[in-house]
């Protein structure tokens, strides 16, 4: 079968690879759509600084290099292995792709996605999303309703990293929010929250593209470099400023931004990884009596959430999300750094 397989630093080979079995509490998937995400970039571009080491094989799972690609990707069960029960063939399946040790001090807080060791199907465990076929455990497949399709599925994971961040804030209906940056976990903190009852949205993105896209799902205001995003807040808050507000760029500047709009006893909530360094004055944070809270990953209710929220027709990914095969992937990752692209989907 074809797969993309990770080498190292900028090599991503399509390669013919045996087709798996499941073996005892596994099922096979056909796989079928794999998001690219920003740790995919990292992972490709700076293995080095991604938070993955790939000089050794994954202490947890044992996968070295060459490692098929993808961990956010949704596909349909085409066998079962022994004792595998609530699963059967034909199922269509989202998949979580987190490997976990239970035993840090992270896992005995129940934050599996924080785990000190942490794995992940697609990086860091064998097998992965861009490949005609894969095995995962059976427990971490999540059967997709009907009216959620196998496009749909790849986004589930994604998706639930922005509802973690949402629920990690606290924020509720009536209250409002900034989110600062309006990649695709922009994006999707916008429709958890929209889910959530929260209405009073203000979103900031220097980007053009990326402001069109959010635009185009319903959002506004949206705020680009041209416009006074202080006026914009106070316009829509009543001078109060933000209840919440999502740094989901990556960039000390939108940070420092996000800290600004905020109410008195505000919350920043950081979503997003930074790669740099950053100067940060925490005096107006103590006179404000504001919180930061930092939200990686998710926990199993935000993929049972996010998928119920499908369901009821709370995303639509019309306009933004795109789709390559398999044999343009890594052109794919070439032009999602360059800004090219809003999110894309592989399709196996």
């Amino acid at each position: 079968m074809r797969a993309a397989r990770f080498y190292g630093k900028e090599d991503l080979r399509i390669e013919d690879v045996p087709e798996p079995a499941p073996g005892p509490g596994e099922v096979k998937l056909r796989n079928a759509y794999t998001g690219i995400c920003g740790t995919d970039l990292h992972v490709f571009f700076t293995p080095e600084a991604s938070g993955f080491d790939f000089s050794k094989p994954n202490e947890l799972t044992g996968a070295a290099l060459p490692q098929v690609f993808g961990h956010e990707f949704a596909g349909q069960i085409v066998e079962v292995g022994e004792g595998v029960t609530g699963h059967h063939e034909g199922d269509k399946v989202a998949v979580w792709p987190l490997h976990s040790c239970g035993s840090c001090p992270a896992c005995d807080t129940g934050l599996a996605g924080a785990c000190q060791r942490l794995a992940c199907q697609g990086i860091s465990s064998p097998g992965g999303g861009m490949s005609a076929y894969t095995t995962v455990k059976a427990d971490k497949v999540y059967t997709l309703p009907d009216s959620v399709d196998l496009r749909m599925g790849a986004m589930v994971e994604p998706m639930a990293a922005a509802w973690h961040a949402v629920v990690r804030s606290g924020i509720k209906p009536g209250q409002s929010a900034l989110i600062a940056g309006a990649g695709p976990i922009g994006v999707g903190v916008w429709f958890a929250l929209k889910a959530h009852g929260v209405d009073r949205i203000v979103v900031s993105e220097p980007q053009k593209s990326r402001r069109d896209a959010i635009v185009g799902v319903g959002a506004d205001p949206v705020v680009g470099p041209e416009d006074d995003l202080a006026d914009v807040i106070a316009s829509t808050t009543g001078e109060r400023g933000v209840d919440v507000a999502f740094e989901a760029a990556g960039a000390g500047a939108a940070v420092n931004q996000a800290i600004a709009s905020l109410a008195p006893r505000g919350t920043l909530l950081i979503v997003s990884l930074h790669e740099k360094e950053f100067a940060f004055n925490p005096t107006p944070f103590v006179f404000a009596e504001n919180t930061i809270i930092g939200s990686i990953a998710y926990l199993p209710e935000d993929f049972d959430a996010v998928i119920a929220a499908m369901a009821e027709g709370h995303y639509d990914f019309t306009g933004w999300v795109s789709e390559v095969p398999l044999e343009h992937v890594s052109d794919a990752l070439q032009e999602l750094r360059a800004g090219q692209h809003m999110k894309v989907l592989v399709k196996s």
